[in-house]
């Protein structure tokens, strides 16, 4: 059990998971891989870890995974997965962008859940097709944006739902990191090769990488619903063909305003997100290297600042958090809690239920993403004009 029992529930029987991706040399799988051993909810037994026959073999080998359920196709796996009496219920995709429509695809259509990593797809097209396939198979369909996962982000949904804002105005999100400031898809860098490679990220770079987390962030805690969008795209690597730099203006319903920075050519920022959401009765700000933590300042008092399982945590907080106050949570248990929404999901399924707790993100949630940034490319294409989300974006 975890401390206090407020996170693990081991179920009767795990949930078979496999995974698409994540083989030797990957980095987003593994750590998949840890949040799912969190709550041992689910049990890894398959995966098409590589297309590459002796990489895929080899990554089996080292999460002892039966030869006969290490695959080298997502399609072949789907289809034999799905005919075993102890096949895989889900699936988590961690590949390249420019394979999660036809992996999400081919196991939804095999009957499997699916867990995505974000963005959902390349294409807005692609991504409209997704939904519509979730929605006809009634399967689970859960979008890793691990950021919705820590419990002060939750807290902050719940504090801005409860009304302590007032009516919003203005929301300043920024995602900052410096690992791309030198050329390093040039010496081959895995990560820098595909993200810089229109071909497998699809048409943003930085602005789908991190700027789509930043955005769903703001989506997440505000339930807001983008209108439009200003956005100029910078590619400050010499020869790079995405942007590694976006400065975004948003324009969002009910009249509030917002700036949207998303760079990964920024020296001195490892992982720097940071999120402000201000209302006509007060302001939250959170900041994902210190996730433990939530600022709250009602106007005209001073801040107070909330602590992951410390005073002014709330139950909503309390219910995702393991560890008690002074003892760190972070990534990877971030990862976990979307795990464990995901399980609670499929669990409801095998009962009959089709109902999803509020603060689950699927496939809808994996639209608007593609929305924003499709919407963004548009706008830089067009020299930085205003751009209507989905509309003028499509």
């Amino acid at each position: 059990m975890s401390i206090d029992g407020k996170v693990e529930k081991v179920v009767d029987r795990p949930i078979r998971l496999g995974m698409v991706g994540g083989g030797r040399g990957g980095y987003i799988g593994a750590v998949h891989r840890m949040a799912v051993r969190l709550d041992r909810r689910f049990e890894l037994v398959a995966g098409a870890f590589s297309s590459n026959s002796e990489i895929a073999q080899l990554s089996g080998a080292d999460l002892g995974i039966a030869a006969d359920r290490t695959y080298t196709d997502f399609r072949e796996m789907a289809r034999a997965e799905a005919k075993r009496p102890d096949g895989i219920e889900a699936v988590a995709i961690v590949t390249p962008n420019h394979l999660h429509y036809e992996a999400c695809k081919a196991f939804l259509s095999a009957g499997i859940h699916v867990i995505c990593d974000k963005p959902m797809t390349t294409t807005l097209a692609d991504a409209h097709r997704l939904v519509e396939l979730v929605e006809s198979t009634g399967l689970v369909f859960a979008l890793t944006q691990n950021n919705t996962g820590y419990p002060m982000v939750r807290q902050a949904r719940a504090m801005v739902r409860e009304g302590l804002l007032g009516n919003l105005r203005m929301i300043r999100v920024s995602y900052a990191q410096d690992w791309l400031t030198t050329l390093l898809e040039a010496d081959g860098h895995k990560q820098a090769s595909w993200r810089m490679d229109p071909a497998q990220a699809g048409d943003g770079g930085a602005v789908a990488d991190i700027g789509v987390h930043a955005f769903n962030l703001v989506q997440y805690i505000t339930g807001l619903q983008l209108q439009s969008v200003c956005a100029d795209l910078q590619s400050f690597g010499s020869g790079r063909r995405l942007d590694d730099n976006a400065n975004v203006l948003l324009r969002y319903e009910e009249g509030v305003r917002g700036t949207l920075w998303a760079s990964q050519v920024a020296p001195g920022n490892n992982n720097a997100l940071t999120v402000g959401i201000y209302g006509d009765r007060g302001g939250l700000e959170w900041n994902g290297e210190a996730n433990d933590y939530l600022r709250y300042t009602p106007f005209g008092e001073p801040p107070r600042l909330i602590t992951r399982s410390g005073p002014g945590a709330n139950a909503v907080a309390a219910a995702c958090s393991r560890m008690p106050a002074g003892h760190p949570e972070g990534y990877v248990e971030g990862f976990a809690n979307l795990y464990a929404d995901a399980a609670a999901a499929i669990l409801a399924r095998r009962a009959g239920v089709r109902e999803i707790d509020d603060t689950f993100q699927g496939a809808d949630a994996g639209l608007a993403g593609m929305r924003f940034i499709t919407a963004c490319v548009a706008s830089h294409r067009a020299g930085a004009a205003w751009v209507d989300v989905e509309r003028d974006a499509v």
